[in-house]
């Protein structure tokens, strides 16, 4: 498979890491940041993973598939502890975290 046939994929992994890291800072400036400490905590593993998984479907990786597939799963729990709080930045997380989940399952099984 080429690079090109994960583009949707690659775009949404990239577009959740993004969404990952603001939602992250501005939950550092939270009221209550120790109550927000789980999903900073989340937002930078996915944030990390996604980027991660977004180079390996571009270089064409043979691990890109069981990467996504953690990835997958990263974000999904990224995006259900997003999905807990009001704040705006996190329920655009939890909706990236969504789509990237989908996206790399897709993938991953494709």
């Amino acid at each position: 498979m080429s690079h090109e046939q994960f583009s949707d994929c690659i775009e949404a992994c990239n577009d959740c890491a993004a969404t990952c890291e603001h939602c992250a800072t501005a939950c550092l400036s939270e009221t209550d940041v120790k109550m927000m400490a789980e999903c900073i905590r989340l937002d930078r593993d996915c944030a990390d993973i996604c980027r991660l998984a977004a180079a390996l479907m571009a270089r064409e990786s043979p691990f890109a598939k069981q990467l996504c597939a953690l990835c997958a799963t990263i974000c999904e729990a990224c995006g259900s502890e997003c999905g807990k709080h009001q704040s705006a930045h996190c329920k655009a997380c939890a909706e990236a975290c969504r789509r990237c989940a989908e996206a790399c399952r897709k993938m991953a099984q494709g």
